[in-house]
């Protein structure tokens, strides 16, 4: 078995143009049934199962054996609370179970920090599953999910266009696209935004981010390093190379995973909307990466909130939320790494979450006192928008920098080559 799979080749999920090539022709049976008004369901996951493999194919086979690992233990997690919520609801029962469905991600994410090599349990896709499962835990224990049976939530957890690195999809709107077929006018649009989704990806992945990321930040990188020090010129300059070639590279990637998603006819959400004409931080968490900053908002920021204020643990509403966001982007640093970097990146978009939201209501209120003396309200125009938008943008640059490992290599490893880091 494991002969055979180091004998196929590894197809990285649209890694290149080929890749394409054998994915759309493999998909034309299903272009042609969606016109015809039916999904051929196990065609469909043929296609998917075979493109899996071959995503963990040759020298990446062991990662295969731990996705299949993985997807036994999320079975028996989801459906043994499933069983266990139609008759009870025990809050410690239902953390357990989250914490069960998390702890395979949490050893991929601490073995590298306590003993320097990747846990044999990783895979690539291992967060994004993850936040499949535990979501749809959530919705059990929040009743909003009834009945699953297995077939369904196998489709879920291993929907091919999304699995290596998202969008985050939920459980009930990717089932009620799958079980309702678009009619041919409305499948004819998905195919013509998919073209256009294929074709701005390919212009942001192929194009701007290999420009971004392997052509000119190199060469920045270079120049960081041989100034040295604390900060200088040329990683400024680093900083916002990094920031548009992480930008490219992910999301052209997730142009491709909806456009092939349309061609499946499934509307997966979209994940990147404008964010660098953000004119604030909580604007640009609705513009960036959203499936995941959704998924964090309405299953940690939100129910975090809830808690605190049902225990009444501070006094204060403004000072609750503050703490939510400083633990919800904690927890999303933790997430992307045990790493310094990581962490801090986290701390530093919840502290600045925490100053946008105090400014937002000391803007409210400054306008509610010049109302009141006859005074007209704060400068709110295009100038105004302007400056917000260029602060913004700078502060989410500057977190692309702690966030990308650099700083750690120049501060504390000058002589080492540097490699970026996706953030995936």
């Amino acid at each position: 078995m494991t002969q055979w799979l180091q004998s196929l080749p590894n197809w990285q999920p649209y890694g290149d143009p080929q890749y394409f090539g054998y994915l759309l022709l493999a998909l034309l049976p299903v272009v042609i049934a969606m016109f015809l008004g039916r999904r051929i369901q196990i065609y469909e996951s043929i296609v998917s199962i075979g493109f899996i493999v071959l995503m963990f194919g040759g020298h990446s086979w062991h990662q295969l054996i731990a996705l299949i690992g993985y997807l036994i233990w999320q079975t028996v997690v989801v459906f043994g609370y499933q069983e266990y919520r139609k008759n009870a609801d025990n809050k410690w029962i239902f953390y357990g179970s989250v914490f069960i469905a998390i702890l395979p991600l949490i050893i991929v994410k601490v073995t590298p920090a306590v003993i320097g090599v990747n846990s044999l349990l990783g895979f690539l896709g291992i967060s994004y599953l993850t936040f499949r499962s535990v979501a749809m835990i959530m919705e059990m224990r929040d009743g909003e999910i009834h009945d699953t049976k297995f077939w369904p939530f196998m489709r879920f957890m291993i929907f091919m266009p999304t699995i290596s690195s998202g969008p985050i999809d939920r459980y009930r709107r990717f089932n009620e696209d799958y079980l309702k077929i678009p009619d041919r006018d409305e499948y004819l649009n998905m195919l013509s935004k998919a073209v256009w989704f294929l074709m701005l990806g390919a212009f942001y992945k192929f194009i701007l981010a290999y420009f971004f990321g392997d052509v000119l930040l190199p060469h920045v990188e270079h120049m960081a390093l041989a100034v040295g020090g604390v900060f200088n010129w040329p990683t400024l300059l680093v900083m916002y190379t990094y920031g548009f070639d992480l930008f490219f590279d992910f999301a052209g990637y997730s142009l491709f995973a909806v456009a092939i998603s349309y061609v499946m006819g499934i509307h997966t959400p979209i994940n990147f909307n404008k964010p660098f004409i953000s004119k604030d931080l909580k604007e640009f968490w609705n513009r960036w990466h959203m499936s995941l900053s959704f998924w964090f908002r309405d299953f940690i920021f939100m129910r975090l909130v809830y808690v605190l204020m049902k225990h009444k643990v501070f006094k204060n509403r403004n000072t609750t939320s503050s703490v939510a966001y400083l633990i919800n982007m904690t927890i999303m640093g933790f997430w992307h790494g045990v790493t310094w970097y990581y962490v801090s990146y986290g701390i530093f978009q919840g502290v600045g979450l925490v100053i946008n939201d105090w400014w937002s209501r000391k803007k409210k209120k400054i306008n509610r006192d010049r109302k009141q003396a006859g005074q007209p309200p704060l400068p709110d125009n295009k100038f105004t928008h302007a400056i917000s938008i260029f602060i913004t943008f700078n502060v989410v640059m500057f977190s692309f920098l702690i966030f990308s490992g650099f700083l750690n290599q120049l501060w504390f490893h000058p002589m080492m080559h540097h490699h970026s880091h996706r953030g995936w």
